[in-house]
């Protein structure tokens, strides 16, 4: 018997699922498995087992989860913590349950705080004792952090924190630090506050590392644990919605369909259609279909079209290069954007070759902000989170985070010209689009934002 233990990353999510079995046996399990679940039949494949197992660790709040996708195309069993939440066939896990993978066993440790119904899963090798020898933690302890207990709502942070305090000290702890951990995230999910960068631990490296693991009482534990804790992506109660009730199986990702320019401007007509241009920031402020929002194709892409656009909305896309079409279509479909009317078919070089209207964001250095910035005709508006205006930010800039923008629009003087600015001038660059979008005339992003703020050494509003 060789144990098979294999972690897949899914970027863009910072999403960790894994396949545990026995390639003697011919078995394994994969425990909160993606939507795109060709990978798991692929690898599955290649080392020689067949899927007899479907694990979730918890109802997920951050992707479309793919074991009913999974059970579709292997016939397998789903397997989760017990919950009345569930509305799919899911056999219910308790404390002590045990699952038979071969010669491997995984067994189950109740381990709510993130989540009510929260199963961690110890892992046994019969080649490496009784004892187990790793655990799969889901979203409750990640490197140098741990899963955040206030995604439910409605009232729930405080009883789920003192339960994640128990989770913790009670439960984990003690099982030495010698016990591997293997989390259901890594650094950019938004699953705990700030997830470290390794996809892998072990119980001694998080005793000793770990703030979550600094002694406290039960009451200090919840203080520090809610205290300071950056606001969930809207998408995430969505999602909760989405995964409790079952995603619907869909087969395989979608084909984006390649539009004329005629056929794509026809399709913008619809008031219910949406144009994410997924280009460079650069690229989208030398000229972009009047009307689209940028949101650029990088890590955080499927977290910010999540933050910013309805699911209920038919997409239009524009795409850098034909290398990208299928990495968006992936990335939407991993978090639930099912209505894609298609994509502009060679990009907006075709746009421009059949005359259609171009529309422009300005771009400026630092420099010329810190020369602009006393003009009483502009507005500097930083579109970071609160932590990070509260930090330091650039001097007499009016404060929206990006997410809350389109809310609070009635608090801005259209007459003004607009500068944004966030961390990189990403999230910049999809305020200014967003501005663009309802009608503000004049609006500038600032490429490099902060970070080429500060790098400039200007000068800067320090906090108080």
């Amino acid at each position: 018997m060789a144990l098979v233990l294999e972690q897949i990353n899914t970027e863009g999510l910072a999403q960790l699922s894994y396949i545990v079995g026995d390639d003697t046996a011919g078995v394994a399990a994969v425990i909160d498995p993606r939507r795109d679940v060709d990978i798991y039949l692929q690898m599955a494949r290649s080392l020689g087992v067949g899927i007899t197992h479907i694990l979730e660790t918890h109802i997920h709040a951050d992707f479309v989860s793919g074991s009913r996708e999974l059970q579709a195309r292997t016939g397998a069993p789903i397997y989760g913590g017990k919950s009345d939440d569930y509305q799919f066939d899911i056999r219910p896990l308790t404390e002590g349950d045990e699952l038979k993978i071969g010669k491997v066993t995984l067994r189950v440790v109740h381990s709510p705080g993130h989540t009510p119904e929260h199963i961690c899963l110890l892992i046994h090798d019969t080649k490496q004792g009784e004892e187990p020898f790793g655990i799969l933690t889901g979203d409750t302890l990640f490197n140098l952090d741990v899963g955040r207990p206030d995604l439910l709502g409605s009232g729930t942070e405080e009883k789920l924190a003192k339960q994640l305090y128990h989770t913790l000290f009670d439960k984990l702890l003690p099982l030495g630090d010698r016990i591997e951990v293997y989390p259901c995230h890594g650094a950019g999910s938004s699953c705990g506050k700030s997830i470290g960068d390794r996809k892998q631990s072990t119980i001694g490296n998080e005793r000793v590392f770990s703030d979550a693991f600094k002694e406290r009482s039960e009451s200090e534990f919840v203080d520090w644990i809610l205290g300071d804790m950056p606001e969930a992506p809207s998408h995430y109660s969505r999602l909760k919605k989405v995964n409790a009730k079952g995603a619907s199986i869909k087969g395989c990702v979608p084909t984006l369909q390649p539009l004329s320019p005629q056929e794509f401007q026809d399709k913008m007509g619809d008031e219910n259609t949406f144009v994410i241009d997924t280009r460079s920031i650069l690229a989208f402020g030398g000229g972009h279909i009047p009307g689209a929002i940028n949101i650029a194709l990088e890590s955080s892409f499927p977290s910010w079209v999540g933050w910013m656009i309805d699911p209920e909305k038919t997409l239009l896309l524009v795409i850098e290069s034909d290398r990208d079409l299928c990495l968006v279509a992936e990335q939407l479909f991993r978090v639930g954007y099912d209505n894609l009317a298609g994509y502009l078919h060679d990009g907006m070089k075709s746009w421009q070759v059949a005359g259609l209207p171009l529309q422009h964001l300005g771009e400026w250095s630092v420099h010329e902000l810190n020369e602009y910035k006393e003009d009483s005709s502009l507005t500097v508006l930083d579109v970071r989170t609160d932590k990070e205006y509260e930090s330091g930010r650039i001097p007499n800039s009016q404060h929206i985070y990006v997410p809350h923008l389109e809310e609070n629009l009635d608090q801005l003087d259209k007459n003004q010209t607009f500068a944004t600015y966030c961390g990189s001038g990403y999230r910049a660059s999809i305020a200014a689009s967003l501005l663009q979008k309802h009608g503000f005339e004049n609006v500038i992003n600032i490429p490099g934002s902060w970070s080429a703020w500060k790098s400039a050494d200007l000068p800067a509003q320090k906090p108080a």
